[in-house]
């Protein structure tokens, strides 16, 4: 006996498309400039940031993608719909954002030995420019990022923040007193901050990937509620996981006594489940308290014993 639950969401889905865009075309606009900014004034802090701003139109553009694309419909080979293509673009936007970090440990450490001239005023305004944008951005994504990708695009802007932070605090630096090391020092800063954060998403990635419990749930928590429930006598293969790491799913079987009924059990299993783990989606096995595990009555010999 199964039932199924499902909790829309869509509107809050479309809402995080949106910004997700207006995100995407902010970033874009930007990064052109800083880019040019960039090799102008030979400041490594700021071709760090643009090259992470790079990656974020990329990563943006991929969220959108995979935003879009988890929104389709389940079809007949699909039945699930398509939710983990947001997961495999948060996965590959951690991973892309680690390797972005890793070349400019490599171009601060070399700059180190051998730190350029940089033209600090331009190095400022860009940097200036570039909070300002990225500011806008966390604003459009602060607290409607629930899903893993929007969370990965939010990372991206987060880090930009930073950045952007870092390079006027280099530029200034530099201006003030000389200090030449303030540039790559800051390009590390930066580089630590994003490396720490898409180590995480790639592990909250990977972990929805693995059918892993979500972390706000407790599966022997549920466990114990159901079995708690009168007439239940067993619970076992209890499964909770979340295909796009943002609504999670259960199955389970109740094993109940015979004078239970069990459409009443599932009534009461479905509200318990909803109401105090908000869980919709739902689906459970009642089972006779005979039922062995392979789903077929134990049979019974001519003693009367069952096997």
């Amino acid at each position: 006996m199964h039932r199924h639950a499902h909790g829309p969401d869509g509107h809050a889905k479309e809402s995080e498309q949106r910004r997700l865009r207006w995100v995407l075309a902010l970033t874009l606009v930007y990064t052109v400039a800083e880019i040019a900014g960039g090799l102008a004034s030979n400041s490594l802090a700021l071709l760090a940031d643009a090259g992470h701003m790079v990656t974020d139109d990329l990563a943006l553009g991929l969220a959108v993608l995979a935003a879009w694309f988890a929104s389709r419909p389940p079809d007949r080979g699909r039945t699930y719909g398509y939710q983990r293509a947001e997961i495999l673009a948060a996965l590959v936007n951690g991973i892309g954002l680690a390797v972005v970090c890793a070349f400019i440990f490599w171009e601060a450490i070399r700059r180190f030995n051998a730190p350029p001239d940089i033209r600090t005023g331009m190095m400022a305004w860009i940097g200036a420019g570039g909070l300002a944008v990225n500011t806008v951005s966390a604003l459009l994504l602060h607290r409607h990022a629930h899903g893993l990708n929007a969370r990965a695009a939010r990372l991206h802007v987060l880090g930009d923040l930073f950045g952007s932070i870092g390079v006027l605090a280099a530029s200034a630096a530099i201006a003030l007193f000389g200090w030449g090391w303030a540039d790559p020092v800051t390009s590390i800063v930066i580089g630590v901050i994003v490396v720490v954060s898409s180590i995480r998403l790639i592990l909250d990635s990977v972990h929805v990937l693995m059918e892993g419990t979500p972390g706000h749930l407790d599966a022997e928590e549920i466990r114990r509620a159901l079995a708690a429930l009168q007439g239940v006598t067993d619970v076992h293969d209890l499964h909770v996981w979340s295909l796009g790491g943002r609504v999670p799913l259960l199955t389970a079987h109740l094993r109940v006594e015979h004078s239970a009924r069990g459409h009443d059990v599932l009534r009461v299993a479905t509200a318990l489940l909803s109401e105090r783990f908000a869980i919709g989606h739902v689906t459970l096995q009642i089972e006779p308290a005979d039922f062995n595990i392979r789903g077929l009555p134990a049979p019974v010999d001519k003693g009367g014993a069952s096997t």
